[in-house]
């Protein structure tokens, strides 16, 4: 027998004999399976649930088979669908696969038949999720990152995500940006349940709070302006598997309303629609704000911080966790010589990195760390080759000038910082707001405030 309760088949045949013993044969054979008399009833039922394939016989009062397949290819074009006829007529079958249908079979069939379209249709499906999942997903973690390091805080973390991930519990992983958060998300998902199953990630802090609903949602056609097709949205594409909703903190007020009413009850609208669709996710959450203090400034619902924090896991910075340092860099070097034989750095060097704060933290590790190799003429890198803040480099490569020693007032700290940062990655906005921790609506207000220009 084979074990797919995951797929959610809809029948449709006006014939109650046969109905019923393909209702039988499909549950036998690990399907959940929707029954219904008529095409008015797969109407229906087609939107108030989710279905990976059809079943539809085309001669059916009401509403036929070949009106409903229409109906699907229009609403639901990522559901396959096989036609069922009595009648062997070649002009029919060639007009069931024009209007979009994966199969025809004619009545009658031996069971073995249908059960192997049925395979190949659910096949296709999970073919088209994948790659739908792959053009919509914002942050997703490659199979090569790994959580490095050997510090007891960073392992009581790692312990807890290993206990939590079997579970269907809500998590909501709190940390400074650059570390690791999704890294701990993807390690909770690949040691769950659900880790066969689709992992959709969105970054909350980088989508317009106009546009945040129709990405989690899905929109149909004619919502706005340029609503030109129904477009699905990242939970209904994340069904049965796991939801990553990364810098949850910066929903906008208006949207946490709706998300909370999703993770009660996985039921939802697409913008522009009345239809209430559902989907079965597990929602991971994460942020680089502290939400409670968010709740207490009323800018982030109470209510929605008890759904999304069942089990949290707060990621110490990397200020936090020095003794992590060497391994990260000897990581992040064979990183950078995945064939052999990486560049090493000098005693000097690591001590620099040891006593610097990294506001970015791992992120920003990294950044350096990949900086230096390109700068470092030798296989050796050091002190003076690597790619810090200057605030923090040593005056003519001797003592050192760091922020503890330094009587700058604080704004001219962050002047200096924030100036080097944007320097050091030619202008890139985008990635010095990443490694600085904030987000890019901020750093632009950092630009205007300090009047900072470029090199």
């Amino acid at each position: 027998m084979m074990n797919r309760p995951q797929y959610q088949i809809l029948l449709a045949d006006d014939e109650r004999d046969f109905r019923t013993q393909v209702h039988e044969l499909l549950c036998q054979n690990g399907y959940d399976v929707e029954s219904v008399a008529d095409g008015a009833k797969a109407l229906n039922v087609l939107q108030q649930k989710f279905f990976d394939a059809a079943i539809l016989d085309i001669a059916m009062p009401k509403v036929d088979g070949l009106e409903v397949l229409e109906f699907m290819k229009e609403r639901y074009p990522e559901t396959e669908v096989i036609m069922v006829t009595g009648v062997g007529d070649v002009k029919t079958a060639v007009t069931c696969m024009k209007k979009g249908a994966f199969h025809y079979i004619t009545k009658p069939f031996m069971p073995e038949e249908l059960i192997q379209v049925l395979e190949r249709a659910v096949e296709r499906r999970d073919l088209k999720r994948q790659a739908s999942i792959m053009q919509s997903q914002l942050s997703r973690i490659g199979d090569t990152m790994e959580m490095v390091g050997g510090s007891s805080a960073l392992q009581n973390i790692v312990d807890l995500a290993h206990r939590v991930a079997p579970t269907d519990t809500s998590v909501l992983i709190q940390g400074a940006s650059g570390t690791g958060k999704e890294l701990i998300a993807n390690l909770i998902y690949k040691n769950s349940t659900r880790s066969s199953k689709p992992f959709v990630a969105i970054n909350c802090a980088s989508i317009p709070d106009t546009l945040i609903e129709s990405e989690l949602f899905g929109y149909e056609k004619g919502a706005f302006t340029d609503a030109h097709g129904q477009k699905q949205g990242l939970a209904e594409l994340a069904n049965n598997g796991t939801l990553f909703l990364d810098e949850v903190g910066d929903i906008s007020p208006i949207i946490q309303p709706k998300l909370l009413r999703f993770i009660q009850t996985g039921e939802f609208r697409r913008v522009g629609g009345n239809t209430v669709h559902r989907v079965d996710v597990r929602i991971i959450s994460a942020s680089n704000k502290n939400l409670h203090e968010e709740v207490l400034h009323g800018k982030f619902r109470e209510d929605l911080l008890y759904r999304l924090n069942v089990v949290t896991l707060t990621i110490p910075p990397l200020r936090e966790r020095k003794e992590d340092i060497p391994l990260l860099v000897q990581h992040f070097l064979e990183k950078q010589f995945p064939k052999g034989n990486p560049k090493t750095i000098s005693p000097e060097a690591m001590t620099l990195l040891m006593e610097y704060e990294w506001p970015g933290n791992i992120r920003e590790l990294e950044n350096v760390v990949e900086g230096s190799v390109i700068i470092s003429r030798e296989s050796v890198i050091q002190p003076e080759e690597l790619t810090l803040p200057r605030i923090h480099r040593t005056q003519q490569f001797g003592s050192k000038f760091s922020l503890s020693d330094s009587d700058l007032p604080l704004k001219e700290i962050e002047r200096l910082y924030i100036s080097n940062i944007l320097n050091k990655f030619q202008w890139d906005k985008k990635e010095a707001a990443k490694i600085l921790g904030i987000s890019l609506k901020t750093l632009y207000t950092k630009i205007y405030q300090y009047h900072l220009i470029e090199d």
